[in-house]
């Protein structure tokens, strides 16, 4: 897993797939649930995941990453703490105080400021009927170093790449209600109007006034297109990509 900041400058990377804390962390998950008899073998737990046993297999064995998606699968289906899984909790299961299981680590609590939206963006596409912002059904988490109340947003589609990968999540910030003027040229902002999507924008003027965005994938392929002020309903600050694939 890699976690890019301040897309696309700089990224810190992990690629070290045996030491990375989620997989230390979902070995233990795996062991757990297997000898709480809530799973019988990896294909048991693959079917949830919507993977294979050799996937599971890889993952155990230090040999891949746990995507996004798996991740997002297991801690639906069993309730799983996806502090736990960064690490950052020594309570496994959601909401459940007693069950704590440590590797020696201090316990200490960590106040989840990001929300986990699954499927909600799409660079490229259109989602309706979805609300962002605040709701007791999504995961919330948190990652060391990012700090605020922030949005995690799953990204479909291949109109931003390079810089944005299919099965990406972004890590937002909302632009708080205020001139369309705070928002910067060529920077990657996630727009909500009739559909939510991932683009780079540059502010559209009518002299000094600002009257609406130009919305520009990073994927040529791609026209830019306009979007009027009044259609445009909520502004997120892309601020960090998590993503699976390395720089190629």
């Amino acid at each position: 897993m890699l976690i890019y900041t301040d897309l696309p400058n700089t990224h810190i990377i992990m690629t070290d797939f045996n030491n990375n804390k989620v997989n230390i962390r979902f070995r233990h998950v795996y062991n757990q649930l297997k000898e709480e008899g809530k799973i019988k073998s990896k294909s048991d737990i693959a079917s949830k995941l919507g993977t294979y046993n050799h996937v599971i297999n890889s993952i155990l064995k230090g040999k891949r990453n746990i995507t996004l998606e798996q991740m997002n699968k297991l801690l639906e289906t069993y309730s799983i703490n996806a502090n736990f899984l960064f690490g950052e909790s020594d309570q496994m299961y959601e909401g459940d105080a007693n069950s704590n299981h440590t590797f020696g680590e201090q316990s200490y609590e960590v106040r989840k400021n990001i929300t986990l939206v699954p499927h909600l963006a799409m660079a490229g596409g259109a989602i309706e009927g979805q609300e962002m912002g605040d709701n007791d059904e999504f995961q919330k988490f948190s990652i060391p170093g990012l700090e605020g109340e922030l949005i995690a947003i799953e990204i479909s589609g291949d109109s931003m790449l390079p810089n944005i990968t299919n099965g990406d999540t972004v890590i937002c910030e909302k632009v708080e209600n205020g001139p369309l003027s705070t928002l910067k040229d060529n920077s990657v902002y996630v727009i909500v109007t009739d559909s939510v999507v991932a683009k780079r924008i540059q502010n559209l003027k009518h002299g000094h006034q600002i009257v609406g965005l130009r919305l520009i994938s990073d994927n040529h392929i791609y026209p830019p297109y306009e979007v009027e002020l009044e259609e445009i309903r909520a502004v997120y600050k892309v601020k960090h990509r998590i993503t699976n694939y390395g720089i190629s």
